[in-house]
């Protein structure tokens, strides 16, 4: 069942077997293993079912590292989480045995333990007909990749999830019987016991003034790697540095997967870069892609850290006609979505020098008419571009090829998340966050550039240039975040080296749990809610061996 917390009609307090803090992938996957069971589940959403400015600003706070790094403009508040606007890309986790040339690498888990949950994660994914294996999956791609010379650059398949979990599983927990679900419910704290060894409850309220309890065996934190660091730290009413916090690792290692633009192909045919990785291919046809990749060998070889690059060709300017014909199809499209624009413009938006697509599917300013009449007075515009297509041509000339990077990032102590002095609406203290590199991130940036660059440029005959920032005086590295929030809850079996053990469960708090990818001590290059969702499941088996064992409820 489904409740807006801020009506009477929703129960103001909650007795459950578990109660799950945040709605997005991590909170919805571990409820879905619940469903039809005797266990009672309540998931505590802040957001509603759609985005809404006054919950996202609770997502705001302050930068004070080196790169910049804007806590509020990467994530969303709401049912689905920000996988609501997420790119739907699937593939399992690689490096997770440690490596003696990065610092703090290493899962104390395998694949061995991950692989029977990825499998339980396709079909919550909607991804059944694709098989995998330990950094891939195995179908083959929808286009053929172009083969490189030596053994630098390797591609790895990954598998795109025709999902939004927030529409495709509204209406199951909507009839749910033994799962509640609270919209707009934001946790304030978790209570804990005397000892700080467990938690008696959770204290729920909403921005209009509503407050409650739920009351439950057991409690997770799914809000995500910035957030679930935040609430640790801001439930310090038993424990002054916040639970699970005794040595002071809650908010450190902070990862992302950097990116930027590494430079710049110049092809006489850049068609022989682009068509192998256009994503673009026909209904019918498997939706699984080549990612270019960095093998482990030349990460051993030249002690770097893995990455990915993906070739973006850039259009000469567009024809008039063309140009009202793609206007045409974002307004009728936009019609549809009834999105709110300007929130999937701040979450989705990209510094990193991609292509911005959200301002290219926004709605234009001129209506339908005034539309559909300047196509029609460029018609010309268009048939060249049909003509064009037909060919196997784009439709508008590519004049260049960026190169844009995607990083593992080194995990840093001193990368990190803390409160801050501003408190937000519900009175809770902002974030804090102070992103870090190290010269081995730089090191890797300037390394992946080279050995890109020149593979790239020899598969099409071109000539790459690298990026000013790129050389060993180039400065602050040209990285930005790309909303995967890694590490600030670390996995480790050593509590003075994590902050949760191999099963998710919070060092010395019996009852209390974190899903998500805050758990990850190293992040790949990989996209990471594949792994997010099988390690959530593996959580959800953990919880069910738990409930079993009956232990009452605490403090009742």
């Amino acid at each position: 069942m489904i409740f807006d917390y801020r009506k009477a009609s929703a129960p103001a307090d909650i007795e459950a077997d578990i109660c799950i803090v945040g709605a997005g992938a991590a909170g919805l996957a571990i409820a879905w293993a619940f469903l039809d069971t005797q266990a009672t589940v309540c998931v505590v959403e802040s957001g509603g079912l759609t985005a809404d400015e006054r919950y996202q600003a609770l997502l705001e706070g302050h930068s004070v590292g080196e790169p910049s790094f804007d806590p509020g403009a990467s994530r969303l508040r709401a049912f689905g989480g920000t996988c609501n606007y997420w790119g739907r890309g699937c593939i399992p986790l690689a490096n997770l045995a440690p490596r003696d040339w990065v610092p703090h690498s290493g899962w104390p888990i395998g694949f061995a333990d991950l692989e029977p949950h990825y499998r339980k994660a396709r079909t919550f994914c909607g991804l059944e007909q694709h098989d995998f294996g330990e950094d891939t999956f195995l179908t083959p791609s929808s286009r053929q990749p172009l083969e490189f010379e030596g053994d630098a650059l390797v591609h790895k398949t990954f598998a795109s999830s025709p999902m939004i979990f927030g529409h495709a599983y509204h209406d199951v927990f909507e009839r749910a019987r033994n799962i509640t679900v609270l919209l707009h419910a934001n946790l304030i704290e978790l209570d804990a016991v005397e000892s700080a060894q467990a938690v008696r409850q959770a204290r729920i309220g909403t921005l209009d003034g509503r407050q409650g309890t739920v009351r439950a065996r057991h409690y997770v934190l799914a809000c995500g790697g910035i957030e679930n660091a935040r609430l640790l730290l801001s439930s310090n009413s038993t424990a002054a540095e916040g639970l699970g916090n005794a040595h002071d690792l809650v908010g450190r290692y902070f990862m992302d997967h950097p990116s930027g633009k590494l430079g710049t192909l110049f092809s006489p045919d850049p068609r022989v870069l682009m068509r192998p990785y256009d994503r673009n291919v026909p209904k019918g046809r498997p939706q699984a892609h080549p990612e270019i990749c960095l093998s482990d060998e030349a990460q051993r070889r030249h002690r770097i850290l893995s990455g990915r690059v993906r070739p973006f060709a850039f259009e000469e300017p567009v024809p008039e006609g063309l140009q009202a014909l793609r206007d045409l199809r974002a307004a009728i499209r936009a019609r549809r979505r009834h999105e709110n624009w300007a929130i999937k413009a701040r979450v989705c938006g990209r510094r990193n020098g991609e292509p911005d697509y959200i301002a290219n599917a926004m709605p234009p300013a001129e209506d339908l008419r005034a539309l559909t009449l300047r196509a029609g007075l460029n018609a010309a515009d268009i048939a060249k571009a049909m003509g064009r297509k037909l060919t196997r041509k784009p439709a508008v000339r590519t004049e260049r090829v960026d190169l844009i990077g995607y990083f593992e990032q080194v995990p840093n102590h001193d990368s990190r998340i803390t409160l801050g002095g501003e408190r937000d609406a519900l009175g809770l203290r902002k974030v804090s966050v102070d992103w870090r590199l190290t010269e081995l991130d730089r090191h890797t940036y300037r390394t992946a550039a080279t050995l890109f660059g020149e593979q790239l440029a020899r598969a099409c005959n071109g000539r790459f240039q690298p990026e000013s920032w790129i050389g060993e005086n180039g400065g602050v590295p040209q990285v930005f975040g790309t909303s995967h929030h890694m590490g600030t809850t670390r996995m480790a079996d050593d509590a003075r080296e994590g902050v949760v053990d191999r099963h998710c469960q919070v060092h010395g708090v019996d009852n209390l749990h974190i899903a998500g990818s805050s758990v990850f001590p190293t992040g790949s290059w990989a996209f990471p809610t594949f792994t997010i969702i099988a390690l959530s499941l593996r959580l959800a088996e953990q919880l069910r061996a738990r409930l079993e064992q009956a232990t009452p409820l605490l403090g009742i």
